[in-house]
């Protein structure tokens, strides 16, 4: 049976999607929707897009654009990093590239400028790396650097009343515009869960890979999900991004 499964944010972290992808029996014919967010913190962010690159060949995959993903394009095209890219995890990504030729490198920067801003499915499911302000939807948003960076969005479905019909002049106009929404880029464990967290319709799928956490996989229609190990447990001796 073909299953639709959406991922959070890797962040470089290769033994962790293929230990996920293992976990879940993904096959062939599961169509997978990576919610961006592949690159910046443990030291295999140049094999995880080398890896999804032939795994798009094999099988329908869709791959949304995350902050961290727009910065390494700009990288891969002009040569030189942003310092507050650097010290977000944009070294460990740099370092991945060190024994790359320029001709495959120009083959990663074609993946990045093919990638998503956001993908609407046939069930009218929206997956986004973060959000959109716009209360009529990501296509009218004036700012496509929110596409990566909103968090608003998902702060508003953290602070919403449980109780609130969606019939209330009160319910966020933007919420109703989807069944549901799947995001990463702010990870659960701020709030304190490790898992896959459901606020009003939006899943929060970035559950701190890039940190001490793990990345995790749903099934969109049952929820069923799975999770990696930690991922300071399959690097040891690394930091991913806990010393930023």
């Amino acid at each position: 049976m073909k299953r639709t499964l959406v991922v959070g944010d890797i962040h470089g972290g290769y033994r962790a999607l293929e230990q996920l992808l293992d976990k879940a029996k993904v096959t062939q014919d599961d169509k997978l929707i990576f919610l961006g967010d592949y690159v910046d913190g443990w030291s295999e962010s140049s094999r995880v897009i080398q890896f999804l690159i032939g795994l798009s060949e094999k099988q329908e995959c869709i791959f949304i654009k995350g902050n961290h993903d727009a910065w390494c394009e700009d990288w891969l095209s002009f040569g030189k990093g942003e310092e507050v890219w650097l010290f977000n995890g944009g070294k460990s990504t740099v370092d991945s590239y060190s024994e790359y030729s320029l001709e495959n490198m120009e083959i990663h920067l074609e993946f990045f400028q093919r990638m998503k801003n956001y993908y609407t499915d046939e069930e009218n499911r929206l997956f986004i790396h973060a959000g959109y302000s716009s209360m009529h939807g990501p296509e009218k948003e004036m700012y496509s650097s929110n596409y990566r960076w909103d968090r608003t969005l998902w702060e508003t479905a953290v602070a919403m009343d449980k109780k609130l019909s969606k019939n209330s002049e009160l319910y966020p106009k933007r919420l109703l515009l989807y069944q549901e929404i799947f995001i990463g880029h702010t990870p659960t464990l701020h709030l304190g869960i490790t898992s896959p967290l459901n606020k009003a319709n939006i899943w929060n799928m970035d559950t701190g890979a890039a940190f001490t956490g793990s990345l995790s996989m749903m099934d969109v229609e049952t929820k069923e999900f799975w999770q990696s190990d930690p991922l300071p447990a399959l690097y040891p001796g690394e930091i991913g991004r806990n010393g930023m």
